[in-house]
């Protein structure tokens, strides 16, 4: 299990999602989306919605962990190495290094060569804010907010699943976070039947976060980052945030990198203002998010080393 995760974690570095191969989570966004379906043509109430709500997260959870398995038991029957290998490519396909390193990469260099046009559409295309009257600033801290954000979504949390359960925990742990990026708004339309898939995916994520937050930790004090005021925003400013999870490794980024993160955000032409995170009053800069993705990846790499060598210990 252990070499498998590895490997999974190297193909995911190495090649991401090639657009080219099948990727389960479309396989998982159509079948919510039918669900979703289902449940509005007969269900209108609040409390209605919110039952409907779920057993949609039981239903979509469960199956995409009982077929992961199911699926990996008719290769093994053919023949180990086959599912041996399509084990390695569920478990890549739940992470997304690389992928999101490749975004905040090409969103710093059209800001690096002022073409703000294009990187509002690409700032638009990873956030849910409206980006057409984004600044500079506010693109370099959005992108930094997310980046940080999804190192526990799209790096530690898989891996942290796929050790436990394998690859039907990492594709289950995929299944919940894909609910949740469609399901779990807070507004009008999805605020009964996306609330199993918010609070599910806060539950999901407790453990994961704060595994982040002590790795990112870490690698703030091996590069020699201001590990000091990285503690001091974490136990300051990681509860202001609207998620339970979130606050702890952009708190934990904000602080390292000595900038403040947080701010005014519109959301479908509402202001919406999101607490300051970090004692600094500097502004996210675009080279900030060069630097939020390389804590990204030694937090990714000190947590598959943190799961191999609990891995090997228990075999011992």
């Amino acid at each position: 299990m252990g070499l498998q995760v590895l490997v999974a974690y190297t193909v995911d570095l190495l090649v991401g999602d090639p657009r080219f191969v099948p990727h389960p989570v479309v396989l998982i966004g159509n079948f919510i989306s039918w669900l979703e379906t289902v449940v509005r043509k007969s269900i209108y109430s609040p409390r209605g919605l919110r039952v409907a709500g779920t057993l949609v997260v039981v239903i979509v959870v469960g199956s995409s962990y009982i077929l992961t398995l199911l699926l990996l038991k008719l290769l093994s029957s053919i023949h180990p190495l086959w599912a041996y290998i399509t084990g390695i490519w569920l478990i890549s396909t739940s992470l997304a290094a690389r992928g999101l390193a490749q975004v905040a990469h090409e969103l710093r260099i059209l800001l690096a060569r002022g073409n703000l046009g294009m990187a509002r559409r690409q700032v638009g295309m990873v956030v849910g804010r409206d980006s057409a009257c984004m600044s500079s600033a506010d693109m370099a801290r959005a992108a930094v907010e997310t980046v940080a954000e999804n190192t526990v979504d799209a790096v530690v949390a898989p891996l942290f699943y796929a050790f436990i359960a394998g690859p039907p925990g990492a594709v289950a742990y995929r299944a919940v976070n894909t609910l949740d990026s469609m399901l779990g708004y807070k507004d009008d339309r999805y605020g009964d039947l996306g609330w199993a898939s918010a609070k599910f995916d806060d539950l999901i994520n407790f453990i994961p976060a704060r595994l982040t937050g002590l790795l990112m930790l870490c690698a703030a004090w091996l590069t020699g980052r201001d590990i000091k005021g990285a503690v001091k925003a974490w136990l300051a400013d990681s509860g202001k945030h609207p998620s339970p999870n979130a606050g702890i490794p952009e708190s934990v980024v904000a602080g390292s990198l000595e900038v403040r993160l947080g701010g005014l955000n519109y959301y479908r032409g509402q202001p919406s203002f999101r607490a300051y995170m970090g004692s600094s009053s500097s502004n996210v800069l675009p080279h900030h998010i060069r630097s939020t993705v390389d804590m990204m990846f030694l937090t990714s790499f000190l947590a598959v080393l943190s799961g191999l060598s609990i891995y090997l210990l228990l075999r011992m």
